[in-house]
């Protein structure tokens, strides 16, 4: 399938003749509302070979035409296929389906069949050509489904016996050439990775002195319709509810800083004044990403979501770039062990004014860049760089760290020295995690060019890129910021 398959996470993603990938794909969480379509502009003329499917079932699509698996299939039928007896010329322009024995396609989740377009018909009204925003503003279009009772030759009227055989009754293909007229509409009652494919067939026209041959020429959109109103990627919406629990339990969190604050004001150290700064940052990060999340949803990708994404960007960066700063002065002994770090001081700063460039890198492109086509030496320049900052930061963090408690340990500073141990097991602890996930990430994104990659992965790729290290973020910060609170004892 490799040779006209692959992906795409848009929403609303538009399909043309010219397209080298005749297939798109996306994630959806199913449900009663949930649904696709797949619309053409009235310009649009010839005929194509359609399926829209789940992707537990593509092992079905295509013949292979050797026992050899490094072959590729026959998708479509043609007269070529008919005549080596791959498909019947009943199917011709249709896509070959390899059922086994004892399943018929109203067994899978496949909706397939031969579309004649539009403008093959002189009775079809003129229109401009469709583009997202128009379809998406237009009731008599998309995304609007048809109400429940709707009745077409591929969407049949739902009964009693719906959650035992809904495929079956919603989603049954045409049994002849079907003449495009309204959007494709394709409900999806069940979560998973769905495909629209389309393939142009071209049809000869015999006439008394030559045969036409007319090469199919479209303009569509297909829509992905999930449960949830919006216009994001199902496998991004995750972020937008999970952003929002941040931002509550880093609002507590704050509130209960807050109040320590208060009740020790006139024994505060210069590292809680560092620590307040950075919950006030925290709590401003959680809400700008919830607010582009939210923000895409409602309104797509577009000139103001890229400068909102680079606000967030560096909103993120900064908060890593000052974190792992405050952990590296506070693991040198400053205001503990010495009074001043020097020149020292200089390198800390310099290590993290790279890590706060290099973080804005990162964050901007993991969510701009599309892991499935971008070559792996691109991904590798946003990494890379990211990793040996956080990497010297985590080396001398620890280096620091052990130095500072044997020393606390020659002076038998018994209290200091409980602190900065505890600290340094918190910190054992988050990089012992970071490990295992580096390992679970890579494994995992090793195999990003496998064809099933996306149909594995689009429910956990936000959490293997976003979520697990926000969360571990939020779990030491919260250790740490215990460690540091203010007492009435701080000036021990």
């Amino acid at each position: 399938m490799s040779h006209f398959l692959s992906f795409a996470r848009a929403y609303e993603v538009p399909i043309l003749d010219t397209d080298y990938s005749r297939q798109i794909c996306s994630g959806m969480w199913g449900g009663s509302s949930a649904f696709i379509n797949v619309s053409f502009a009235a310009s649009s003329q010839g005929q194509l070979a359609m399926v829209i499917y789940e992707w537990a079932d593509a092992k079905y699509l295509g013949n292979a035409t050797s026992t050899d698996e490094d072959l590729p299939k026959i998708y479509v039928c043609t007269s070529s296929a008919v005549l080596s007896g791959f498909c019947t010329r009943e199917q011709l322009g249709r896509f070959i389906l390899d059922l086994p024995n004892g399943k018929t396609i109203n067994d899978t989740s496949f909706w397939s069949t031969r579309v004649d377009l539009p403008a093959n018909k002189t009775s079809a009204s003129p229109t401009s050509a469709i583009t997202a925003d128009s379809l998406w503003d237009n009731p008599a279009g998309n995304p609007t489904p048809p109400a429940s009772p709707y009745d077409s030759p591929w969407r049949r009227r739902s009964s009693s016996s719906y959650l035992v055989s809904s495929r079956r009754q919603i989603n049954s293909s045409p049994a002849d050439i079907y003449s495009y007229t309204s959007p494709i509409s394709y409900p999806v009652r069940k979560t998973g990775f769905y495909c629209v494919a389309v393939i142009p067939v071209t049809v000869q026209s015999p006439t008394a002195e030559t045969d036409i041959t007319r090469h199919p020429s479209y303009n569509g959109l297909v829509l992905f319709k999930n449960t949830f109103d919006g216009k994001l990627a199902a496998t991004d919406y995750p972020k937008v509810n999970f952003y929002f629990a941040m931002f509550i339990v880093y609002s507590v969190f704050g509130m209960t800083w807050a109040w320590l604050c208060y009740q020790h004001m006139q024994e505060l150290l210069p590292i809680q004044y560092y620590l307040s700064g950075l919950v006030g940052l925290l709590i401003t990060e959680m809400v700008a990403n919830w607010g582009y999340y939210r923000y895409l949803n409602a309104h797509g990708r577009s000139t103001a979501s890229t400068a909102f994404l680079i606000v967030v960007a560096i909103l993120d960066a900064g908060r890593n770039s000052m974190s792992f700063f405050m952990l590296l002065v506070v693991s040198l002994g400053l205001n503990v062990v010495c009074e001043s770090l020097g020149r020292t001081m200089l390198k800390c700063q310099a290590l993290a004014v790279a890590h706060f460039i290099f973080g804005i890198l990162y964050a901007i492109g993991i969510v701009e860049l599309e892991l499935e086509s971008t070559s792996a030496l691109i991904l590798l320049l946003f990494i890379i760089p990211l990793a040996f900052t956080l990497s010297g930061f985590l080396l001398w963090i620890m280096y620091a760290l052990n130095a500072t408690i044997a020393q606390l340990r020659a002076r038998k500073q018994r209290y200091k020295l409980k602190m900065f141990e505890r600290l340094y097991y918190i910190l054992l602890f988050s990089v012992l995690i970071i490990g295992v996930f580096f390992v679970v990430s890579s494994m995992s994104f090793s195999g990003r060019l496998a064809e099933d990659y996306a149909g594995r992965t689009w429910r956990v790729r936000w959490w293997l890129l976003d979520g697990w290290l926000a969360l571990l973020y939020l779990v030491s910060f919260i250790a740490i910021s215990f460690l540091w609170r203010p007492t009435a004892n701080n000036r021990r």
